[in-house]
């Protein structure tokens, strides 16, 4: 064995693909993918992590970092599988969560579908007591009732209850006695406080956010007690780090407390991995784009930083229809998501057009061409019969597959109905793959005040490489950016995230008659809270970093934007913060509402960060000297039908070395497409710079 070193591991599940990474100190050592086991999801963890260790001669005892994210919160919410849960709110407020915000997000549709709550109505409960909007108490709790109710749940079987009483962002208390009360009258019953999971004004949400928390809060325990002890079966000594969604990383109690948190922890990693490499590459705004195996998502990068909400909804009726879904409040990456990935089911709608996705085959049964039960067309299955992957080589040589059974479907069942060949339906199928993607990212970047044909598109997940090309040609995008072991960057962004935390509270004041102690002494509660939790999880204090940012608004209007705020001191704050909120205002807006209209504060937010990783995600070696062109397939391009295509190694690939399309570039994980026209170069970071030829389409 040799000397000991410190390695980092990143590992992520996604709805198809368990993608892995290994690091130490002069880069990537290991990757690796294996299908996720969706009914006991750390199990594919073990293995993907197990086989690394086998095929490079790694000890586990050297692994000083596990950092995982996943996308379990979510699917649970979606599947509905969490706890029995109940409501216990103020009287009278019991059908908050059922009435929503009164909207019809589709205003024509008469048979509009709304989101179901968490909890059925004959589990929600009022309680007599009353708190007004400045915390002053007016009735005091009802503790019989509430010891009753303990009671009777334990009787019901109930497992976890949300506890979310009127105005209890600004004074809790009362959420705290009725936690004593039904932990003593229950002890198994789980409790989650709304004043904790999320102290932010508007009830609606609030309660939202804290049912959905305690409902997935046993689920979340329970996978990671599962994760941790794999982990230390196999020698690990460290217990995981967890991805969250602001795209920071916590320790283990912090998810396990806060799991809502964790909400959007897997599609984190791509959008860090766009910054760790853009910052490298001097590229502080890009349009980063993550192609699975299920779904792509889209965020943009900002000034070397993602966009940031924190406002999110989950299990939308439709997908794209804001209002949809159940709104979770929590700092969460500002991306789009949607149900295009490899794995996305092609068919002909009644209109004769052929249509993909948001159903997908996943991992199990798969595409067609997986071989393990799929009967339904995917896009892997068109690629395969466009000649873009090579069944022989796919995931290294580890998983092949059947071309014949891909070419089989697509005849039967978009190529015949439509009365083409088989490879125009599936170009057919590959291109409206690209463009529902394109779409989704125009709107994405155009709602964001950015034009998505200026900025380059960095591509990752095992068909990013392969899509990113058609997609970045659909938005007019000047280049493209392939990193290496793109195929698995989400688990490699996870290993260049911080320790971090989100503290947040609700205090509503006029700026004009904030004051700068009151400001100071709120801001400093925050912090030091925040910095509780991030030493605790191992953090030395004096590495902690603090950002303070308010949500403010005109006087009478319905919503907030974020502002940075300025250094506390001297008389000139508010006008400094009044100054930064116009500018963002007219950023956003275009225009700024007419003076003598006073600005207010809602809500006070501090993100608490630990240093950043120092983590090189480039190969530990481009090249091993030895001819990177490994041979020609033939692959298909509508103006000339197929024709030979040069095939690369990507690990061969030296640092400045340049290609032209058409080409295809290998490795492990994924396959770049360098179109006809395309010229890219090997970068010092080991990414593959796309720069497109105008009008150069094929």
């Amino acid at each position: 064995m040799a000397d000991s070193r410190s390695l980092r591991v990143g590992v992520d599940i996604g709805g198809t693909f368990t993608d892995l990474a290994v690091l130490d100190d002069s880069g990537i050592v290991a990757v690796g993918k294996a299908l996720t086991t969706h009914h006991e999801p750390a199990a594919a963890v073990e293995a993907v992590l197990q086989q690394a260790i086998a095929d490079h001669g790694l000890d586990p005892a050297d692994i000083a970092t596990v950092v995982h994210g996943t996308t379990l919160v979510t699917n649970a919410l979606i599947e509905r599988r969490g706890a029995r849960t109940a409501l216990l709110t103020t009287e009278g407020f019991r059908d908050v969560v059922e009435m929503g915000r009164e909207h019809r997000y589709e205003l024509y549709d008469l048979g509009l579908e709304l989101p179901r709550p968490l909890v059925p109505r004959h589990l929600r409960f009022g309680v007599r007591e009353r708190v007004r909007a400045d915390g002053a108490v007016v009735t005091p709790l009802d503790v019989a009732t509430v010891k009753q109710l303990g009671v009777e749940f334990a009787a019901a079987g109930v497992e976890a209850v949300a506890v979310c009483f009127l105005h209890s962002h600004t004074n809790g208390e009362h959420e705290r006695q009725a936690r004593e009360i039904l932990e003593t009258a229950a002890p198994e019953l789980r409790v989650a406080l709304s004043s904790e999971v999320n102290p932010e004004i508007r009830e609606y949400e609030r309660s939202s956010t804290t049912l959905a928390n305690v409902y997935v809060q046993q689920l979340v325990e329970d996978y990671l007690a599962d994760l941790r002890a794999r982990l230390g079966r196999l020698g690990v000594r460290t217990d995981p780090l967890i991805m969250l969604s602001n795209g920071g990383v916590a320790a283990i109690e912090v998810a396990r407390r806060f799991p809502i948190r964790m909400l959007e922890s897997g599609p984190a990693g791509g959008a860090l991995g766009a910054v760790a490499f853009g910052r490298t590459a001097r590229r502080p705004d890009q349009l980063a784009f993550d192609m699975g195996g299920t779904t792509a998502k889209l965020c943009m990068i900002e000034q070397d930083r993602p966009l940031i909400t924190h406002a999110f909804e989950v299990d939308r009726v439709y997908r794209l229809r804001a209002g949809s879904g159940l709104p979770v409040r929590a700092p969460v990456l500002d991306m789009i998501e949607i149900g295009t990935g490899g794995g996305s089911i092609a068919r002909v709608d009644p209109l004769g057009l052929i249509t993909v996705g948001p159903d997908s085959a996943g991992s199990e049964p798969g595409p067609v061409s997986y071989g393990r039960g799929g009967t339904r067309c995917t896009v892997t299955d068109a690629d395969v019969v466009l000649g873009y992957l090579d069944p022989a080589r796919f995931l290294g040589g580890d998983m092949l597959l059947d071309a014949a059974a891909a070419e089989a479907a697509i005849r039967e069942q978009v190529a015949d109905p439509l009365g083409v060949s088989v490879q125009e339906a599936a170009w057919g199928i590959h291109t409206t793959a690209n463009e529902n993607m394109a779409n989704a990212a125009r709107v994405h970047a155009i709602e964001r005040g950015q034009d998505p044909g200026r900025l380059p598109l960095f591509v990752s997940g095992g068909n990013g490489p392969l899509h990113g090309p058609g997609v970045a040609r659909a938005l007019g995008s000047p280049s493209m950016v392939a990193p290496p072991a793109a195929g698995v960057l989400s688990a490699l962004g996870f290993l260049s995230a911080p320790m971090s935390i989100d503290i947040v509270r609700s205090r509503h004041a006029l700026l004009g008659e904030i004051g700068l102690d009151e400001a100071a002494a709120l801001f400093a509660e925050m912090e030091c809270e925040g910095a509780e939790v991030l030493t605790a999880s191992g953090v030395a204090a004096a590495d902690v970093a603090h950002e303070r940012t308010l949500e403010m608004r005109f006087v009478g209007q319905g919503s907030e934007i974020e502002v940075p705020v300025p250094p506390l001191g001297g008389d000139g704050w508010r006008d400094e913060v009044l100054a930064s909120f116009r500018r963002q205002y007219a950023q956003r807006f275009g225009t700024v509402a007419p003076a003598g209209v006073e600005p207010e504060l809602l809500t006070w937010r501090v993100t608490a960060r630990g240093p950043e990783p120092a983590a090189r995600l480039g190969f530990e070696s481009t090249s091993d000297g030895r001819e990177a062109l490994i041979g020609h397939r033939d692959a298909y391009f509508p103006s000339d039908g197929y024709e030979s295509m040069p095939v690369y190694d990507r690990y061969r690939l030296r640092a400045g070395a340049t290609l032209t399309g058409p080409a295809l570039v290998e490795e492990r994980e994924a396959t770049l497409l360098v179109p006809p026209g395309a010229r890219c170069t090997v970068e010092a970071d080991s990414s593959i710079f796309v720069e497109f030829a105008v009008g150069g389409s094929r």
